[in-house]
């Protein structure tokens, strides 16, 4: 089960284990108490901010947070909380780093001789990056994990959904029409793997002028009510569009950010 891609449909033992427990096991210097996992159908819609705020609004309430980057390919994670420098290791196993309030964050960037390199690597090799964050690592005692997931549906997903306890999901999704038929496929693949889906997210769901106070719906008019309806989910936020959440992001400083409407999803978890 070590070598285990995540890819049973190439894998000619699927088979003979699909009776098995095949999540992993946590260091042993960790203790993980929930894990939830953070999607989107496609790129673009603000899902690693979402991931970012959540865990932020999470640490806020007294919680230790930790976030795993599972976006190895795009990651974003230790540059929104302003981490820099080497991840270090020692005889409990690679430990990751920690932002200005305690969330304790691991990312591929965190590995690289330079955040600006890119990770070239195939599906296996990626997915057994993931499987190393959460069994090499000594993460401690954490009450709630964010896995920022890359979007789509392939070998990560698969990976995280088959080989983690993920207790929930969270869809990120935008107004766009096209985005919302692609939250219906990572809303299906979440069913298809028995993962409760926590409820979903709209981000950047329409414009706030500062002057007048109109709303302005610059996407297009929402229809997360409508998918939220179809599969009997909550819509859990929507957010507008805020030019000062992409600048903190930018700075290193997303933890100076408006969290009020992540502390109520929180509550929920």
């Amino acid at each position: 089960m070590s070598s285990c891609s995540g890819n049973c449909s190439s894998c000619s033992s699927s088979e003979g284990c699909k009776d098995k427990d095949m999540h992993l096991k946590q260091n042993e210097y960790s203790n993980i108490k929930k894990i939830y996992a953070v999607v989107s159908g496609k790129g673009g819609v603000g899902k690693s901010s979402v991931t970012a705020m959540l865990a932020t609004a999470t640490q806020s309430m007294g919680k230790q947070v930790a976030v795993l980057d599972a976006d190895v390919t795009g990651p974003s994670i230790p540059k929104m909380f302003g981490i820099k420098g080497r991840a270090e290791a020692d005889a409990s196993g690679l430990l990751p780093k920690e932002s200005s309030t305690g969330i304790r964050v691991m990312s591929v960037n965190l590995l690289l001789p330079d955040e600006a390199s890119p990770v070239v690597w195939r599906g296996p090799v990626i997915s057994g990056v993931i499987q190393q964050f959460f069994t090499d690592v000594a993460w401690g005692d954490v009450d709630y994990m964010f896995v920022d997931m890359p979007p789509g549906t392939g070998d990560v997903p698969l990976t995280v959904f088959q080989q983690l306890k993920v207790d929930g999901i969270i869809v990120v999704a935008t107004p766009q029409d096209l985005v919302g038929l692609i939250v219906k496929k990572a809303i299906n693949m979440a069913n298809m793997m028995n993962i409760p889906i926590v409820g979903l997210v709209e981000n950047m769901s329409y414009f706030e002028c500062p002057d007048c106070g109109k709303k302005h719906s610059i996407f297009g008019e929402s229809r997360i009510d409508e998918i939220a309806a179809e599969y009997d989910l909550p819509v859990l936020a929507k957010l507008p569009i805020d030019t000062r959440t992409p600048a903190l992001a930018d700075k290193g400083a997303i933890e100076l950010c408006d969290t009020d409407a992540f502390v109520e999803i929180a509550k929920k978890l």
